[in-house]
Formats: C-alpha cells, structure tokens, sequence
C-alpha cells in the first residue's frame, strides 16, 4: 500500500499492527501523534472524532491556536516544554516554523507502516524530514533529517529530540540506574508536573544509563497495567525525557545528546537523528515481546544455536601460558564448552591493565610461536576460537601512543583524567582508524577467528580532536559503527560481542552492529537475577551473554551452589567463566548435566516468549520462556532472599494456552533448592500432575520452601490428556 499527497489532508492516518495502533495528524505541519497505545477499530465514519483528538482546552493564558504537540515539538506551535530544534544561525534563526509540503504512507496494517512526512522553513533554511515507522510487532519508532537549506551559511545543531503522547492513565515513571557491576536496577516514582531527565554523558551507553522509560497506570507490572516505554537507540551521548507540561500534556522522548558544535550542517548537509523506539502493552511482558519480536526478525539476528561459550578472564586473568590454556580448553572440551575466548593479556606488553592497550600484535615473549599452537588446539577439540580486543582505547604506556600521542581523543594540549589506565583513540583519524581495522582484520584472517569479545572500559571524558579542539563523541561513535561493518563485511562469519566494562553499552544501535551483549562483568547469580530480569525489557536471552562463574563470585565474594549459578544463566547466551582446573570430578559433571539442559533447551529460550508473573512477595519471583506455538515452557521459581512468609503462596503462571493441559515435568538438576520441611515438597514435583492453563493463570501452582539463592526448575508440556513422568532429567 502507497499513499501521498502534496496537499495537506485532514484526514487522520490509522496505522495498526499486533494490539498496538497509532493515529496521527498529518495536516500539521509536522505530524502529530493523537493516540499510541490499544489497537482501534476505526471506519471512515470515525474521521470526523478522530481529528477532535487534536484539540486542547486552556485556561485564560494559552496561546490561541495551541494543540496536541508535533513529534517534533516546536514553540512556534506553541509548545513550551522542551524543544523538539534547538540551534541557531551564528546566534540568529533560534526558532523553526516549518510548514508541511507532503507525506506518503507505505506498508499495509498488520505489517511494517512507514509514514514519511517533509516539512520546510524557508525563513530559518531548514527542511524537516519525519519516519514513523510502526513495525509488524507492534513497535513503534521515530527518526527525524534536518537539512541546511540556506545557501549562504552554516546552522549549529544543538539538539533534535523526538517525543510522543501518553494519556493521563500514564500516571507512573519506571527507569533505571546502576554502576559497575550492578547494571539495570529498577527505580519508580510519580509522573509529576516538570521534566524529568535521564542524560547519558559518558560517551556511551553507561551503566547507570536507563535502558528504558516507562510510564504506566499505577503499580503496573509485567502482568498488569497499561505500559508506555521509550528507548534511545544510541551509543554515544543521548537523552531520554518524560515531562507533563502545564496543559496536562505527558510526553515520552529522546534523542542525541550532542556537545557544543559537534554538529555544524554546512549548506546542503544533513543530520538524522538515532531512532526513538517506543513499544505498548498490557503489562511490562507485552512490551518486552515487542522489542523481542523486532530484534528477531532482523536479517542479521543469529540463527544459529547460541554455542556454549568458556571465557578465560575470570580463570587466568593476565597469567597466559599455552599449557594452562590448553588443559583450561580441554576441561571445557569435556563438560560441552563449544567456543573458547582467550581474553585480556595476549598482546605486547600486556602482563597488567596499564600498558600495552593500541599495541594488537601477539606478544613474542608470551607466545614465541603466535596464537596458532592455541588455536589449533581449541580447533582440534572442536571448539570455536574467539578472541579479546578494546579497539577504542589506548594506555599511555604503550608503542600506539608513544609514537602517536596526536591519535588520543582530548580538548587540545593536556590530556584528559584517565580511566582504567586508558585514554581513549580518536577513530575519526583516518590514519588511526586504518591502523586498528587492520591489526584486527590482520589477525581474524590469519587465525579466523570466529568471536570478538569487543570490550570498552572508559568513558570519553573531554573527548575532543587534538587538532582542533573540537568535540568528537558523535563522530567517535559512527566511527566505531563504520568500523564493526567492515570487519563483519571483511570476515562474514565473524561474531562480535558489545562488552563495556561489562553493560555499559547495551543498546538496539550497538546491536545492529554486533551480535550479542554482556550484560555485566558481575556473575554472581544473585546479582545477575536482577541485571538479566531488566536487561530482558529490551534484549531476548539469546543476545544476552550469561556466565557461569566461580563458587565464590569475584566481584562480590559470595558463593553460590553450581545449581542456583548454572539456573540463572541458563536463560541467556549460557557461558562458563570459571576455572575448571580448580573444579571437582562432581563438579565437572554436575556442569555438564547443566550444559546438556541448555542445549536441549535452548532452541526455546533462544525463541520463545520471556514471561513474568507478579508475585507480591518480592523475596519470591517466577520466569520462564513459552514456546511461541504455546505447547512447551520452561520456569524457573527463584528464592532471591528469605520471606517474611510463614509459606508460600500460590504462584500464577501466565502465558500460557488457557484450555491446554500441561504436563509438569520437574527439572532434577535443580532439585537441591528444595528445602527439607515437614510437609515435604509440593505434590505437583512430586506426583505426575497435569493442569491447565487457564488454572495455572488464574490459580497458580502453590509455590515451594526454597533455599534462599536458589532457583527450582521445571518444564510444561503440553499433553492430550495422557499424562506421564517421562523426560524428566
């Protein structure tokens, strides 16, 4: 379906795909969005009320003419909350007042819709191109082009921020922080009158950045609740906003976040905004299925089964040497490891974390004969080879900046504080960015190595061009995307994982760039619950890299049983951080019962449905993943502290098939987690129990006496009313 026209219409256009519809205004001079939330059923005879949804009322003090605002919010239209444009024409030209010229909708509803609206300002020099794209998951998403169209000079681009309405139900805020280590934590508050602003200033994603923000009816939760959420999809420095205006106008939006003069449109140029994702749903789960859909429908998503990966960080740290990592390899050939990752500490000078960052040649000193006597080994075990870089980045003791200290991003002459004992290299260097694609380039060819571990453990604090002084985030980071393509357009099978100090970027924009994400460098499983259940908003598990580590964490010193350890990661990209060498017979294959399960499970993790149920003790959680056919799931009940709770109570299960009979098969690997009480566990593990449903949505099954940090597994399978206790592990 192709629609346009050159003249303004009054008509609204109705764009629907899954439950979710968009109406919006295109007789404005910048389209306006008059509902984003349930699917309508809408006809011709609608039209008339349709466009009512334009109108506002105000008080004596409103600006005459004022209505719902664009997607671009203009003041001219008279918006006073925070500006869709600011820039200016060396100090002139402040304020845009574009006028529309034409749109054209493409696409056919229940499929992807694309409405492309152009708009000029002949008085500021500018034009305005706006996408709306509703995709066929129901996801919604916004990208806008400027352009200079004056002549005679250049216009300074300060911000573009694109926004969307949300009604008066959206009554409450959930975003999240974090830090190192403890990435994605939830924090809810009142949608009140003002702004409410999350900036990202750290050259990256951040890990106290918030993944999404939501706002929603009061209390709402994965099950319950209409649910509004925006992500800006960006790597660099970026903004997401939601504010309730004067006139009880509530928006939700984002965009760049660019730094004084890093976007100067000489006449003619262009500069298009990241895309503002915006996703919908009945509860927290319906949104996060609309990104999950999205993400997996992408000609780049991975097909392939996720491979078991065995990286050797948390097991040899700098300390290489081909024999430990040789019989590292072999442990994990054993318990079912399918692809080894040499970590940090194989190139020059690299015995510590303060030199050798820029110098990516094998160190001779550690590897007389190069990586080749490794790789081949891990080969000849039939693993996969992945190996360690942070291209972005550059110790001050090492022969890359030595030779070229003009290669390292800072405001001029001094340098800027360090971080990690790192600068940062400018990638928009010609020079340093052919340098860097083809010492990686170089070594993926001579080994074919099939895995980046991409890592990037500082931010870009004052990053500008030594040169000029000018800022360089924004060209830093389209940089680093330029710089992924061709190393994946170089070496098609090439895999990269986005890792920055562990989840500090992690992003849909990075993801069309890469192919999965480590969700923190934190794997103790208690912290990791947590980190995975929010980075799930976003991300499906197969995106999301999740380790097994050590009895006791590393970074948190607790210890946890391999059965609570190996549960958690299994619903994720299952890895295994850990230093086998140290582990038990009984150890090694307890592991590789877990490595079995995942990979007999992981076809539906990797492609199912992720629900949650909202079980009000918070000491107790319930997950699992549903096959999207709806005749097998996998749960996990998950003890994350002691409960005030004499018992349990019931748990619902949601996401199933209502008039469905399940069989529920107990997974045995977890059954440590039960603890040893008088009444003995629930009869539904113990006894061959069929249910449906519709009773495990409305009822629930009653929940366990778990050991607190402990998770107890079982499947659903759907049966023809002939239930059996087979394929129980």
């Amino acid at each position: 379906m192709s629609e346009s026209t050159g003249a303004a219409p009054v008509r609204p256009v109705v764009l629907t795909a899954g439950q979710v519809s968009v109406v919006v205004d295109v007789s404005a001079a910048v389209p306006r969005v008059l509902h984003w939330g349930p699917r309508l059923a809408t006809s011709p005879a609608d039209e008339a009320f349709l466009r009512t949804l334009a109108e506002l009322q105000s008080g004596a003090d409103g600006l005459h003419g004022a209505g719902v605002p664009a997607i671009l919010p203009e003041q001219s239209a008279g918006w006073m909350g925070l500006p869709g444009l600011e820039g200016h024409r060396n100090g002139t030209t402040f304020s845009s007042r574009f006028n529309s010229v034409g749109w054209e909708l493409t696409g056919a509803p229940g499929e992807q819709q694309t409405l492309v609206s152009d708009a000029v300002d002949p008085d500021a020099g500018l034009a305005l191109t706006t996408t709306i794209d509703l995709l066929g998951s129901g996801l919604l998403r916004l990208r806008a082009e400027l352009t200079n169209t004056d002549e005679t000079s250049p216009y300074g681009v300060d911000a573009v921020r694109l926004a969307l309405p949300v009604p008066a139900e959206a009554q409450e805020l959930l975003d999240f922080t974090g830090r190192h280590l403890r990435e994605r934590i939830p924090q809810r508050h009142p949608f009140t009158a003002g702004t409410h602003v999350r900036e990202g200033r750290r050259g990256r994603t951040g890990s106290d950045s918030s993944l999404v923000l939501a706002a929603g009816s009061p209390s709402f939760g994965f099950q319950r609740g209409e649910v509004w959420a925006v992500h800006t999809a960006w790597s660099g420095n970026h903004t997401t906003f939601a504010e309730l205006g004067l006139a009880g106008i509530r928006m939700l939006g984002g965009g760049e976040l660019l730094l004084p003069g890093e976007i100067l449109l000489a006449p003619g140029e262009k500069y298009t905004t990241p895309w503002l994702y915006a996703a919908y749903g009945s509860g927290l789960d319906e949104v996060a299925a609309a990104f999950h859909e999205t993400l997996r429908s992408r000609g780049n998503h991975p097909t392939s089964p996720r491979p078991v990966v065995l990286n050797t960080w948390e097991a040899v740290y700098f300390d290489h040497d081909l024999e430990s990592l040789v019989e590292l390899a072999e442990h994990g050939a054993k318990v079912g490891a399918e692809r080894f990752v040499l970590d940090d500490g194989w190139f020059r000078h690299r015995r510590h974390d303060r030199a050798g960052l820029g110098d990516w040649q094998v160190d001779p000193e550690v590897w007389p004969n190069g990586l080749a006597p490794l790789v081949d080994a891990v080969r000849g075990l039939g693993m996969d080879f992945g190996l360690w870089f942070e291209p972005e980045m550059v110790n001050e003791d090492s022969d890359l900046a030595r030779a070229h200290p003009d290669w390292i991003l800072a405001p001029g002459d001094r340098l800027p504080l360090r971080g990690r004992y790192q600068q940062v290299l400018n990638l928009t260097v010609p020079a340093a960015y052919e340098y860097i694609l083809e010492a990686i380039s170089a070594l993926v060819a001579e080994h074919h190595i099939d895995y980046l571990k991409w890592d990037h453990n500082r931010d870009l604090a004052e990053a500008g061009d030594r040169a000029t002084g000018a800022p360089r985030v924004h060209a830093q980071t389209a940089a680093v995307y330029r710089l992924m393509d061709e190393l994946r357009r170089r070496h098609s099978w090439l895999e990269i994982e986005s890792c920055s100090s562990g989840g500090g970027r992690v992003d849909l924009e990075i993801l069309q760039h890469t192919d999965r994400v480590w969700a923190s460098d934190c794997i103790d499983a208690l912290e990791r619950q947590q980190i995975q259940r929010w980075t799930g908003l976003v991300l499906p598990p197969e995106l999301v890299g999740a380790h097994v580590g050590a009895p006791t964490a590393h970074t948190t010193h607790r210890t946890h049983s391999l059965a609570f350890r190996a549960a958690t990661a299994l619903f994720g990209h299952f890895g295994i951080e850990w230093d086998l060498r140290t582990a038990s017979a009984a150890e090694l294959d307890e592991l590789a019962a877990w490595v079995n399960l995942y990979k007999a499970e992981r076809a539906l993790i990797h492609s199912g449905r992720a629900v949650h149920s909202d079980y009000p003790d918070d000491a107790y959680w319930a997950h699992g993943v549903v096959s999207q056919a709806g005749d097998r799931a996998l749960f996990a009940f998950v003890a994350m502290s002691t409960t005030d709770q004499a018992r349990p109570g019931r748990i619902r299960i949601p996401g199933l098939k209502a008039e469905t009979s399940y069989r529920i098969e107990p997974v045995e690997l977890s059954a440590a987690a039960l603890t040893r009480t008088a009444a003995g566990p629930p009869s539904w593990w113990t006894e061959p129990t069929t249910v449906t449903g519709h009773l495990l949505a409305e009822i629930g099954l009653q929940a366990p006496m778990l050991y607190p940090e402990q998770a107890l597994l079982f499947r659903l399978v759907a049966v023809d009313n002939n239930p059996t206790t087979e394929n129980r592990i």
